[in-house]
């Protein structure tokens, strides 16, 4: 993986990990009803759910790689338009209120986390189509998979950490109509130019 494609890849996650979602209005609300270490423990369950997509990415399409060859091509372009078409969709979303939940223990916090990501179509759609793309799983070797996985953890983590730390300040942010739009325009443009980015690259 070239610097380029490394800081690009980790661009991509922290922009998925900011889109207002199911796990970030899951870790929103944990963190203001529960206090900020429920708000922790749902987003080590979101990072744990998308260390098993990477592992599963890197094992179970390294030997796909060999055989399907020029289909990661068509792959590259398919994760191209999905990013613009994320990113429009984002930009024309409704406004998203974080969902009110109950207080719990540290452990159902994480469970949460865990199965929020691991049923969440964006994040399998990535892991399994996007991520090859910026990946060449033929030749990948253990520094860059420990690459990968720190990018996770730091991405993908920092993120909903940082969500879970403002937790009070962002469920009010939430209820500002004009603030999330200027948001979720930011965030789609982005997604959309990632998008783009990918499409010339392939």
């Amino acid at each position: 993986m070239s610097i380029v494609e490394i800081v690009t890849l980790f661009t991509v996650m922290v922009a998925l990990a900011l889109i207002p979602s199911t796990s970030v209005a899951l870790v929103v609300a944990r963190a203001s009803m529960a206090g900020f270490l429920s708000g922790a423990a749902v987003a080590a369950g979101i990072v744990v759910g998308d260390l098993i997509f990477v592992i599963c990415a890197v094992l179970g399409m390294a030997a796909l790689a060999e055989v399907m060859g020029e289909l990661f091509l068509i792959m590259r372009y398919l994760a191209g338009i999905y990013l613009i078409g994320l990113g429009i969709n984002l930009i024309n979303s409704k406004p998203l209120l974080p969902a009110k939940s109950p207080s719990s223990t540290l452990s159902a916090s994480f469970l949460s986390g865990l199965i929020v990501t691991l049923a969440d179509v964006k994040a399998i759609f990535f892991y399994a189509s996007l991520f090859p793309a910026f990946v060449d799983l033929t030749t990948v070797s253990l520094s860059e998979i420990l690459i990968l996985i720190a990018l996770t953890i730091v991405a993908v983590g920092g993120v909903k950490l940082g969500y879970a730390y403002s937790a009070n300040k962002l469920a009010s942010l939430f209820t500002n109509t004009k603030t999330q739009r200027t948001f979720k325009l930011a965030a789609g443009s982005l997604m959309a130019g990632i998008g783009a980015y990918l499409l010339i690259k392939a």
